[in-house]
């Protein structure tokens, strides 16, 4: 039987009780590992999903009922946000016993925190291993409780464990997987998602899962030849899925969506058929936002206005049957959420967010446009990118009604715009060919990021950054009137190309 060491250190980055920050430190053999840690008056708390990730545990997670779930080999362990009690329940027998903590959990970030001290017994029970904690700072995690118990089962498999994170439209299921999966192949029968993955062997006990909440209620898998073969059972609130490869990773994420979004996927077959007759053009920013700051002093807030004018006249010059509606004429602030209200209230078939880029050094040999999706950033530019764009929510009245928006959530949200996103996805191609004509100015492709502004938009819909403003060439060229020009026609032949195609394809319908 194999035994481990694992020490979970707590790293104090402040001194002071009640504040987050701290981290606590899992070191395996493997490597070392950061999770989350709270400290309030003396009592050390850590996060129960980041526990689960970091040693390979299965969990589910009920983001609406606050509530974790931990699947050990034996025993499930159940906890609740703001709630002083552990449910153990062994699986065998299905027999329950309830922990009372001396304090209660806490809920921090969505993520449920339970004290370190006070939690270890009852985890070393659920896990089979011993869990003792050794002051000032660390936990030992030892030799098998029960021997008779067999911990390390992976053996030859390559898919070893499922995480379930349940939100109000959807559930995320993540599969751990020790091997890059390259293809699966997806099918849907009797309520009943099956996925084949290809060239992987999963150890089937340990991805099993019955739920009573969700939209999933069963995952069973099996192997059959080479591949593995999950059976999703899902509720008749089940919609559609999307298996996506995590960046940096060889786990892979399934997205099970559910009919919260029902009533918008029936508009979006509607406005399949609909004319090309309506493109919103949103100069961001505005007022009191004013944006990025060149480093020749202009305003992001006045360029974005003035191409977008620009873009709008070439538009009602060129396409007499197409109305232009503009999120604002003039220098005013508008909420993010209100412009994509703007967008479907005057029925948009297309949303074109006009925004100038930045960097946090100035000057920067950075240069170029930049087309982005709405979908979860995969770099840390895109990811820095949309913080800034997003940030504008501070002059908002009510800035937390985007508190819901997380990475995890934009996959589901984008999903809300998957019957737009091939027609986005084709306008953004069309941008990126005419950008790449530039004498001057660099195309930098088509990007992904969670704008909140193209949120709320329900047609096809991109924000573009027309150049750095960090950038002394960019920000003099975008400064210009003939600047401003160039970019607004290079826009519209790619608006021209857009059309050509969307209307070729309705008639083929």
């Amino acid at each position: 039987m194999k035994s481990f060491l694992i020490i979970l250190l707590v790293v104090f980055s402040f001194l002071s009780f009640g504040q987050d920050g701290n981290n606590v430190l899992i070191v395996t053999k493997e490597g070392m590992k950061n999770i989350p840690a709270y400290i309030r008056e003396g009592t050390v708390y850590f996060s129960l999903k980041d526990f689960a990730d970091a040693l390979v545990i299965n969990y589910y997670y009920n983001e609406d009922a606050q509530k974790i779930e931990l699947k050990f080999d034996r025993y499930s362990l159940k906890a609740s946000a703001k709630n002083p009690f552990f449910i153990l329940t062994e699986k065998n027998t299905s027999v329950q016993t309830v922990i009372q903590l001396p304090t209660s959990t806490y809920l921090i970030n969505n993520k449920v925190f339970v004290p370190l001290k006070y939690g270890l017994s009852t985890l070393s029970l659920a896990y089979g291993k011993d869990l003792s904690f050794e002051a000032p700072n660390k936990i030992l995690i030892g030799k098998v409780k029960d021997e008779s118990i067999t911990t390390e089962t992976t053996g030859d498999f390559n898919i070893t464990g499922i995480a379930l994170d349940e939100k109000a439209n959807g559930t995320l299921i993540r599969i751990k997987s020790n091997k890059r999966i390259p293809s699966y192949h997806s099918a849907f029968k009797n309520n009943t998602l099956i996925l084949t993955f290809r060239k992987v062997k999963v150890d089937a006990e340990r991805v099993k899962f019955i739920g009573e909440e969700g939209v999933v209620r069963k995952i069973d898998a099996k192997n059959i030849g080479d591949d593995a073969v999950f059976e999703i059972t899902v509720s008749k609130e089940y919609t559609t899925n999307e298996v996506i490869n995590i960046e940096k990773s060889n786990d892979l994420q399934i997205t099970i969506h559910n009919k919260l979004f029902k009533k918008n996927e029936n508009i979006n077959r509607l406005k399949d058929k609909w004319e090309f007759d309506v493109i919103v053009i949103d100069a961001g920013h505005g007022g009191k936002d004013a944006g990025a700051i060149g480093v020749n002093g202009a305003k992001e807030k006045d360029i974005n206005l003035s191409i977008a004018l620009k873009l709008g006249k070439l538009i009602e010059e060129n396409m007499k049957d197409v109305k232009v509606v503009y999120t604002r004429k003039t220098d005013i602030f508008i909420d993010l959420y209100k412009r994509g209200k703007i967008a479907n209230e005057n029925n948009g078939k297309l949303f074109i967010s006009i925004h100038c880029n930045s960097t946090p050094k100035k000057p920067t040999d950075a240069n170029g446009f930049e087309v982005y999706l709405l979908r979860p950033g995969r770099t840390k530019e895109a990811i820095a990118i949309a913080e800034f764009e997003n940030s504008v929510i501070q002059y908002e009245e009510n800035p937390n009604r985007y508190e819901k928006l997380t990475d995890e959530n934009f996959i589901l949200v984008s999903m809300a715009h998957s019957s737009y996103m091939k027609y986005s996805e084709k306008f953004a191609e069309y941008l990126h060919k005419e950008f790449v004509k530039h004498p001057g100015l660099n195309s930098r492709g088509v990007k992904q990021a969670g704008f909140y502004v193209l949120v709320g938009a329900s047609m096809p819909s991109v924000l573009i950054e027309s150049g750095f403003l960090s950038n002394s060439g960019d920000a003099k060229h975008l400064s210009s009137d003939s600047g401003q020009q160039k970019f607004a026609e290079y826009v519209f032949n790619g608006i021209k190309k857009y059309r050509e195609s969307y209307e070729l394809e309705m008639q083929s319908e």
